[in-house]
């Protein structure tokens, strides 16, 4: 494949350094005060997106716009993920947006969905604790995120997640620590009175995002619709 990066930080670094050992080529690199009009569509197989909350959607809509199948990793901007998967539609796009993609956190993601259903029925309060690196900017990160979010769409007490510990059933807390060369470490514990159950994915390298993305890039550049980790893991 040739490969457009848009963002070209440690993440955009390390897909480079993966892609070129897959064998495909990075044909261009979009970096802060670039123009996207680099971008050709006849020259670029698929674009990787990891930049910023505030410049995420444009990156992607951009892509969408001129033809080009775009997966992004960039978190904050979640929001707004529904206009970009109705321009992918109508466009006849390709797209993906995931907020991890570790083939062992979408794994976990999957586990945790199980556990959350039967958990939901029993007297088990749920808490999550995410650890990671001191620069990273967002918090609580983009996969406690989507755990938070899963474990609320099967507990039907639960309303929503707090970025702190928790002594509201209702709330679901999400505890962030930032600590110095930490790529990313995820708990979900479920606890009672009498027993508790954690889950936890480590990872222990920041390269496993990168292989993640660029086996997600082989397997959706030639497929058309709005697609999802899910899919990826089921499918593939």
């Amino acid at each position: 494949m040739n490969i457009a990066l848009i963002g070209y930080g440690k993440m955009g670094k390390a897909i480079e350094q993966v892609a070129a050992d897959s064998g495909h080529t990075i044909s261009c690199i979009i970096q802060p005060g670039d123009k996207l009009s680099k971008l050709l569509s006849s020259e670029i197989d698929l674009a990787i997106e990891f930049t910023q909350p505030e410049s995420a959607f444009n990156n992607v809509c951009h892509c969408l716009i001129e033809g080009i199948p775009v997966i992004s990793g960039t978190t904050g901007w979640q929001h707004e993920l529904d206009l970009v998967e109705d321009l992918c539609k109508e466009k006849n796009g390709t797209f993906l947006w995931a907020s991890n993609f570790s083939i062992g956190v979408n794994l976990f993601f999957e586990l945790n969905k199980w556990l959350a259903n039967k958990m939901s029925q029993l007297n088990f309060n749920p808490s999550i604790l995410e650890v990671h690196h001191t620069e990273k900017k967002d918090s609580p990160s983009g996969t406690a995120i989507t755990l938070a979010e899963e474990i609320i769409s099967s507990n039907p007490i639960i309303d929503g997640w707090i970025n702190e510990e928790s002594t509201d059933h209702k709330k679901l807390g999400i505890v962030s620590e930032r600590k110095p060369n930490v790529p990313g470490t995820h708990t979900v514990s479920y606890t009672s009175s009498l027993e508790s159950i954690d889950i936890t994915h480590t990872a222990h390298d920041r390269i496993v995002f990168a292989q993640g993305v660029v086996k997600v890039g082989e397997w959706i550049h030639k497929k058309k619709g709005v697609f999802t980790m899910s899919d990826f893991i089921n499918n593939k």
